[in-house]
């Protein structure tokens, strides 16, 4: 019987190796199949609602966004995505709560991934940083303290449409700070339309209402991997 099974082995190693290979890919970082939507050089990726240059600035190959600069989007659009940023959040310690270093990442521009400074400022679990805004509250606080760098790498499943019907609600996972705290959630939709089949950028938050504090955002690293 050995030999037999020695036979059934090597014929079965033999069929993978004639399976398509993985596409090499230099893990960078950034990785060589990501697109850069900021490296530190330029803010060419990026355009607010109108179509217009963003009002951000560029300040030791830091993106600067101050309140009032607008919601940005990428010009580049995507489906599901492996996607990687790096921010720092102010030091905003006469505020608390929603009012403390207020963004977020919004992915399609449609699901918000919370930036918020959550480092001993408690707020409404949804709404803290890692969260899956309103929806879903963060495993655990990986928050670091406020002007300090900080990063989300999240891996965004698409939702998808069959004809009218949502066929797929989509998911996230996503890591802050290198720790899970978000675990292939499913995303939940309102309605029972499905109009949110096509790709969309990613959208960077100007948390900007009547009376909002100034708040300057800054982010580095941006990139993200195609996944479809």
């Amino acid at each position: 019987m050995r030999p037999i099974a020695c036979f059934v082995l090597i014929c079965g190693v033999a069929a993978a190796q004639s399976e398509p290979q993985p596409t090499p890919v230099d893990p960078g970082p950034p990785p060589s199949d990501a697109v850069i939507l900021f490296d530190g050089k330029d803010l060419d990726a990026w355009i607010t609602s109108e179509g217009k240059p963003i009002g951000c600035t560029i300040e030791n190959a830091v993106m600067a966004c101050r309140t009032g600069a607008g919601n940005i989007y990428s010009k580049s659009t995507f489906q599901s995505a492996q996607i990687h940023l790096e921010f720092s959040i102010p030091n905003m310690p006469g505020e608390q709560s929603q009012t403390r270093g207020n963004s977020g990442v919004y992915l399609q521009g449609r699901y918000e991934i919370q930036i918020l400074d959550s480092y001993q400022n408690p707020t409404y679990p949804t709404g803290a940083l890692g969260a899956l805004y309103g929806q879903s509250a963060p495993l655990v606080n990986a928050a670091r303290a406020p002007e300090t760098w900080q990063s989300y790498d999240i891996i965004f499943n698409a939702p998808k449409c069959a004809g009218s019907a949502v066929a797929d609600p989509g998911s996230v996972t996503v890591l802050l700070n290198g720790v899970l705290v978000q675990n292939h959630t499913v995303i939940r939709h309102e309605g029972g339309a499905c109009d949110f089949g096509d790709p969309g950028p990613l959208m960077l938050q100007d948390h900007n209402f009547d009376e909002a504090p100034i708040t300057v955002m800054r982010f580095r690293n941006i990139w993200y991997r195609p996944l479809d």
